[in-house]
């Protein structure tokens, strides 16, 4: 039971590699009786140790039949001493030992304690060594006890520096694929993809395997038709994948058709490694199309059937998430139904699934069509509920989510009647600022499409107060969503004058000198909508949000400047605004904005410029009579 807790817990080990791996704990001594196989071991034990070469190799095949996929037997060979000597064995010239060796060790290694202690005991040096060997079964066994072994960090890092990712991939290449290869060649490229796939967990292993002339060949192998060769090379590539060079190559290389097209495999575990593949290169937008292009939709959203399978669900749902970035693809999704399967997939899932699922229908609910598909199938409510989750990966999905159907006015009647507005209003007390943000963003269409929104907003205790203190954040996607929801509450009069007590005008002003184009987009907005009350116009220009504010309009964004044109606009009602915009230049950006398509961005420009004009002459009456 031990070792198999151990592997499972390896095999969720993190691309990243930030953690420790694997830590063997020790056993306790005499803790349970020894039976009979431990000591029958320990009786061959004195023949493997002892004997001549020929004692030693019947000893050696008398010890394989043994249970050795049992812990007791596993322990027992290495109790007796006996993991020395099979590692010693390894770096003799006689090839039936180093066979019946390593056959040995291939069983026993799928054991955390004694992973640890081959690599203690120099026996990946001796095994990397043996890649060379001129004997095709002799390097295999290595490769597939390498496999096993180089689960942890430091044991994939002793195959690196001694060479090892170099020779593996070599054995990949000294078979072709395509040609009458026989069954001791299909083993080799099994074997030494195995190996590749362990090793490719560590981030400098990736860049060996490139290094080495490994893309390339993964990407040939990968149009073979074995099963048993294809899972450990998608294994590998969707291991790699998390790195940007491998994403490029499996757009370039061609390889997206084959991982569509072994998503139809009757091997779950490689569907589940070409779906995981395309969920980690989908971030990319020309892969989605390839995605499209050679219909890995449909097989996708038919793979959510198999909703038995978590791991296999867990990669489908991120492939279908990353895919749905794409409008071609949630178009797609439409015609298939895929909407209304995900919803079923809302509620008894893993962590894992529900992130991804949430995710999808994020993505597809900015189509307004699946606003409603999603209402339909009974998905607004499980999202809801979904808000007062923990996990921030899943919160910031859910948020989305939720903000996506809150632009339908039906869905937002039901988001709010289920307190769905409260929950994601306490959400920006989240410390998480990805958290925060995106619940800020949710909050835009709530206020936007509820019935009654500024009297809703009023409702919550200390809401308006907690909102305009975000404006102090050091997040730049917080400050931007913050002056976005603020935008649409200051169009209630009464919420703006209690923002506008919490001090919303010179927390405003102070984010004015910001570069960041988003972020004036919506800050002008929030500016533009908060002159709506009292003084405020006078204060924007003492508090010194005007002079640049002038400066936007010389950005390339036509968004920016629309805000920014509605924003001068409300701040040129008061005289000494008008002067400061005068003195930056205004007019003459203003003028060119008047001649544009844009009839918001037009009328906000020329009602300004009148303003100013309106100054002017003023002035010049009062100067001059």
């Amino acid at each position: 039971i031990f070792s198999k807790v151990s592997i499972s817990l390896e095999d969720s080990e993190s691309s990243s590699e930030t953690d420790e791996d694997e830590q063997p704990v020790r056993r306790q001594e005499g803790s349970t009786d020894l039976s009979a196989e431990y000591w029958g071991i320990q009786k061959l034990a004195k023949y493997v140790k002892g004997g001549d070469p020929t004692a030693t190799l019947i000893a050696l095949c008398s010890m394989r039949d043994f249970n050795l996929s049992e812990e007791t037997c596993q322990l027992a060979i290495k109790d007796t001493g006996c993991l020395e000597v099979l590692i010693n064995l390894l770096d003799t010239e006689e090839i039936k030992c180093q066979t019946g060796s390593l056959k040995i060790l291939k069983e026993i290694s799928q054991n955390i304690l004694i992973r640890h202690a081959i690599a203690d005991l120099g026996g990946l040096e001796i095994m990397v060594k043996i890649l060379n060997s001129p004997d095709t079964d002799l390097k295999c066994l290595a490769a597939e006890t390498i496999a096993n072994v180089a689960r942890f960090k430091r044991a994939r890092k002793t195959v690196r520096k001694h060479g090892g990712i170099k020779r593996l991939v070599e054995l990949l290449e000294s078979i072709s694929v395509g040609s009458s290869y026989q069954a001791k060649d299909t083993e080799t490229v099994r074997c030494a993809a195995l190996a590749l796939w362990s090793c490719s967990k560590s981030t400098k292993n990736k860049k060996a395997i490139r290094k080495a002339g490994g893309i390339p060949l993964l990407a040939r192998w990968l149009k073979c038709s074995h099963a048993n060769i294809l899972i450990p090379i998608v294994g590998t590539l969707q291991e790699c994948a998390s790195e940007p060079s491998y994403r490029h190559a499996i757009r370039t290389e061609g390889m997206i058709e084959n991982l569509v097209k072994n998503l139809s495999s009757e091997h779950e575990e490689l569907q589940m490694h070409c779906a995981s593949a395309i969920f980690k290169c989908a971030e990319d937008e020309e892969i989605r199309d390839l995605v499209r292009k050679h219909e890995g939709l449909q097989p996708l959203s038919a793979l959510l059937d198999k909703s038995e399978n978590k791991q296999l669900l867990a990669a489908v749902t991120g492939a279908i998430w990353k895919c749905a970035i794409s409008r071609e693809n949630v178009l797609k999704f439409q015609e298939y139904k895929t909407v209304e399967t995900l919803v079923t997939l809302l509620t008894d899932q893993p962590e894992e699934v529900l992130v991804n699922v949430i995710g999808a229908l994020g993505e597809c609910c900015q189509e307004e069509e699946n606003q409603g598909t999603i209402r339909r199938s009974g998905g607004i409510a499980p999202m809801v509920t979904l808000l007062t989750a923990t996990n921030p990966a899943l919160l910031v999905n859910v948020n989305k989510a939720v903000g996506g159907c809150a632009m339908e006015p039906e869905n937002m009647a039901i988001i709010d009647s289920l307190d769905g507005v409260r929950l994601l209003w306490s959400l920006l007390k989240n410390p998480n600022p990805d958290v925060q943000a995106s619940a800020a963003w949710a909050l835009c269409p709530c206020v936007e499409n509820a019935k009654n929104s500024g009297e809703m907003v009023r409702s919550f205790v200390g809401g308006l107060e907690l909102i305009v203190n975000l404006l102090k954040s050091k997040d730049k996607e917080v400050l931007t969503s913050v002056c976005a929801a603020i935008a649409n509450i200051a169009k209630d009069q009464e919420n703006l004058a209690v923002m506008t007590d919490h001090g919303v005008v010179p927390l405003l002003s102070k984010l004015a000198n910001t570069n960041n184009n988003k972020l004036r987009r919506h800050l002008a907005e929030a500016i533009a909508h908060c002159c709506m009350w009292g003084s405020n116009r006078v204060a924007f220009g003492e508090a010194k949000a005007v002079a640049p504010l002038a400066r936007y309009l010389k950005s390339k964004d036509p968004l920016v400047h629309r805000a920014t044109a509605q924003a001068l606009y409300q701040l040129s009602e008061d005289p000494n605004n008008c002067v400061i915009m005068h003195e930056n230049g205004v007019v003459k950006l203003l003028l060119a904005m008047v001649g544009s398509t844009d009839d918001t961005l037009q009328e906000a420009a020329a009602g300004c410029i009148a303003n100013i004009r309106r100054l002017a002459l003023a002035t010049e009456k009062a100067k001059y009579g």
